[in-house]
């Protein structure tokens, strides 16, 4: 059993991994702190059996990674461990694809009962959640996402660089690429997306953006 944690906070997967232990003492539990390493170990192999995601992470912008990941490797489930306990956050994450969603602030069974469930083939969500939701974003937000889904890895770490502001020149310098390939790129995401511009696209990808959990 194969299980890759991606959270950008060191002792909050300090302590994940000590959970998921001692719920799965056999497992074999690999971490990553960005979605440009989750990629590159993604791409590198061999896939994980099981992806804990959090949804605030360097290099990705909401439920974006969720969303591309799942439509990149369909076959590995991932559960999202996040600070957020908000139902509709909740119930998007679900809707987007997570096989569960994990409340950083659960107790260590709902860790292991969500674990256990997800690995015979199940789903989870906290205890007494409503599933149905009546958030009017909900149909622009599933438009996008279907779209996010039609983008390469490349495309989609070329358009979350665009979101954070980053020119052409930039993006080709940090991807050791020509700049005329990012441009190639840049034009592919917009048709892709049904957007004309910078400005466009990221207002776009704002649709899947989640507010920072409240403290």
């Amino acid at each position: 059993m194969n299980i890759l944690i991606v959270d950008d906070h060191p002792l909050f997967r300090h302590a994940l991994i000590h959970a998921v232990r001692y719920s799965l003492p056999q497992a074999q539990i690999n971490e990553t702190a960005s979605v440009t390493e989750f990629y590159t170990r993604l791409e590198q192999g061999p896939e994980p059996d099981l992806v804990l995601l959090d949804l605030h992470l360097p290099g990705a912008s909401g439920f974006s990674a969720l969303v591309h990941v799942r439509a990149q490797y369909p076959a590995i489930p991932i559960v999202v461990v996040s600070a957020h306990e908000e139902v509709a956050v909740i119930q998007r994450a679900l809707a987007h694809g997570a096989v569960a969603y994990i409340p950083k602030s659960a107790p260590p069974q709902h860790i292991g009962e969500a674990l256990h469930a997800v690995l015979a083939g199940d789903t989870w969500a906290p205890p007494n959640l409503p599933m149905s939701s009546n958030d009017p974003r909900a149909r622009d937000e599933a438009d996008f996402a279907e779209r996010i889904k039609t983008l390469t890895p490349q495309q989609f770490r070329v358009l979350m660089m665009v979101a954070e502001g980053l020119l052409n020149k930039q993006i080709a310098y940090m991807l050791d690429v020509s700049e005329a390939t990012i441009k190639a790129h840049v034009t592919a995401i917009f048709r892709k997306l049904g957007v004309q511009n910078r400005t466009q696209a990221v207002l776009a990808i704002s649709t899947l953006n989640v507010d920072e959990p409240k403290l």
